[in-house]
């Protein structure tokens, strides 16, 4: 399998890869296991809306899942390269990856794409969640391509310095899974009040030792009604 060939479907390169995505994502690390979430609303420039339904809360595999933020077109791009990247590379080795493996080969093309000569900048932002044979991992690829490992929480997105006040004064070492998709879901709510480019509906992702799971899914209908 050729990873070109997985990535050269022409439908991916239509007018919406042009519009970046203001938001609000977070990862925080409980007791049995990660909780990821983020909004839903896709913005040109943060000013105009062009999308409600963007997930930005994505499932790889059985053991790992990923927020994104930035540039839809390279965002998109890199997720299918990543997907392909570990089905490869499982195939060859015949077991799973491990998480911090996943973790650098993804930094590695967040790297690569915001060094590529384009007349677009591919700004990108990825919180990558996991769990393998010695634990469950949080991560964080910086837009610069770097790469962090979080023992508790981290946030990303236009909206994270409302998403960080609201964990800073309620994440605990050993939270549940539980509490830790409330928290998740009141961090992303209260972001989604101040920030003008996060909204629009949310997505929790959970990882347990039963795997991934989503666990949360809401569209807001803010229609107007005489």
């Amino acid at each position: 399998m050729n990873i070109l060939e997985e990535v050269s479907d022409k439908k991916m390169f239509d007018k919406s890869m042009l519009k970046t995505t203001g938001t609000t994502t977070l990862g925080m690390v409980c007791k049995e296991g990660i909780v990821l979430a983020a909004d839903r609303k896709m913005t040109l420039g943060g000013q105009i809306v062009s999308s409600k339904k963007f997930e930005k809360a994505i499932i790889l595999t059985d053991d790992l899942a990923m927020t994104v933020a930035g540039l839809v077109s390279d965002v998109q791009l890199i997720t299918r390269l990543i997907k392909a990247q570990i089905r490869l590379d499982e195939l060859k080795k015949g077991k799973k990856l491990r998480v911090k493996e996943v973790a650098n080969m993804l930094a590695n093309l967040v790297y690569a794409n915001v060094r590529k000569y384009s007349t677009i900048q591919g700004i990108t932002g990825f919180l990558l969640g996991g769990k393998d044979h010695e634990g469950f991992y949080l991560y964080e690829m910086g837009m610069d391509g770097s790469l962090t490992k979080f023992d508790d929480y981290v946030t990303d997105g236009s909206g994270m310095l409302f998403a960080t006040g609201v964990l800073e004064a309620n994440y605990k070492e050993e939270l549940s899974i539980d509490d830790g998709v409330k928290l998740a879901i009141k961090a992303v709510s209260a972001s989604m009040q101040r920030d003008t480019a996060s909204g629009a509906g949310m997505d929790v992702i959970t990882i347990t030792k039963e795997g991934t799971k989503r666990v949360f899914s809401k569209q807001l209908d803010n229609k107007f009604v005489a």
